[in-house]
């Protein structure tokens, strides 16, 4: 096996193509909101974990602190969420808008559609490994 063959069945490479094309399907139908899929996911944690800080915030996604900061400035512009000081010193702390609360009620069933046309493209048991085999990834 020559080295060319060998790179084309290389995890990385695959895993990072999969993974541009899966956020290009997600985007596509999330775009006409004005919110990329990663907005929709921090969305997404904010209500999921409310009241969380950034630092918390950061560890249920798998997001450094500086990437997460400066996506969540870009909600807070678009008034989607608020940023406040949680209590003393300088932890921070994220909380839905009523925008972003309504926007999130809107993409919600956007993304479930995105998630059936991905499950039907894998094939429903084909989805529900690669899902399985991903969180055993991330579980290290």
């Amino acid at each position: 096996m020559d080295e060319i063959d060998d790179f084309s069945g290389c995890l990385v490479l695959n895993t990072v193509v999969a993974a541009r094309a899966l956020l290009r399907r997600y985007d596509k139908r999330l775009s006409p909101f004005g919110v990329t899929v990663a907005q929709f996911s921090l969305l997404m944690m904010v209500r999921k974990y409310p009241g969380s800080t950034l630092t918390a915030m950061s560890m249920h996604i798998a997001m450094d602190r500086t990437t997460l900061t400066r996506n969540l400035d870009l909600l807070a512009r678009k008034k989607l969420v608020q940023k406040k000081r949680a209590g003393k010193g300088n932890a921070l702390i994220c909380t839905l808008t009523s925008e972003g609360d309504a926007l999130l009620d809107r993409l919600i069933p956007q993304w479930r559609k995105a998630q059936e046309e991905m499950k039907d493209l894998f094939g429903g048991d084909e989805a529900d490994g690669f899902l399985e085999a991903l969180k055993r990834l991330t579980r290290g």
